[in-house]
């Protein structure tokens, strides 16, 4: 079972998006046949059936292995990935274009460059998997708490000149047999956790990490000059 798994194809995506079937998906970390699933998610057995063979065909779940019982054959399945993120493939004809307004202070083109992240990765470990082949990727993560958002463009700008400076150093247009690599780089804030969702102590909307009110949509804005300033890092 793979840890993440990309949707490209629309009628896949729309198949996942079935509330049912996203239970059954969910359910089936753990293999079941239909009979298992129907007392687990208590639903009838035929409908549960009926999910389970539209999840099959578009590849979301697979076979496990074939139990005899008496005169009858159980089928149990398994979910062919622990998790699942929708291309924006699924979506072409209206898929983020970032060529079309890139602007670095924009919220929004930050957006359509993580789409196209996760086109194109999806691309990739699609193709990797039909010829049994790993993807040559490498991938950051980290938190910083800025004191200020003077910091914060601060600490912008000069990562913006490293990434330029790596760039400019290891680029080579006419290496014969090169390979061109894409580099995205992003900082954003993080979403205060929905209502009901326990407090994560550093998390922003934590009673650690605000003294403030909560704000609209997780957001707290910086209360400066440049507050409220969707363009500002």
């Amino acid at each position: 079972m793979l840890d993440v798994a990309v949707i490209e194809e629309p009628a896949a995506a729309e198949a996942s998006l079935d509330p049912i079937r996203s239970r059954i998906l969910a359910a089936l970390a753990e293999p079941g046949s239909a009979a298992m699933l129907a007392v687990r998610l208590g639903l009838p057995r035929q409908k549960v059936n009926y999910h389970l063979k539209e999840l099959e065909r578009h590849g979301l779940v697979e076979l496990a292995e074939e139990r005899r019982k008496g005169n009858v054959t159980e089928r149990v399945y398994r979910a062919t990935a622990v998790s699942y993120v929708i291309s924006p493939s699924a979506l072409a004809a209206v898929s983020p274009d970032p060529s079309r307004a890139p602007d670095q202070l924009s919220a929004r083109w930050l957006l359509a460059l993580g789409a196209r992240l996760v086109q194109e990765v999806g691309m990739l470990l699609t193709g990797a998997a039909r010829v049994k082949q790993r993807v040559a990727s490498f991938g950051i993560d980290a938190e910083v708490r800025f004191a200020s958002a003077a910091d914060r463009t601060a600490f912008a700008e000069e990562l913006a000149q490293a990434v330029a400076g790596l760039v400019g150093r290891y680029h080579d247009e006419s290496a014969p047999g090169g390979r061109r690599n894409r580099v995205v780089v992003g900082i954003h804030q993080i979403p205060a956790p929905h209502p009901g969702t326990p407090d994560v102590p550093g998390a922003p909307g934590s009673p650690v990490a605000s003294a403030g009110p909560p704000q609209e949509a997780g957001v707290t804005p910086w209360h400066g000059p440049e507050a409220g300033q969707e363009g500002r890092p």
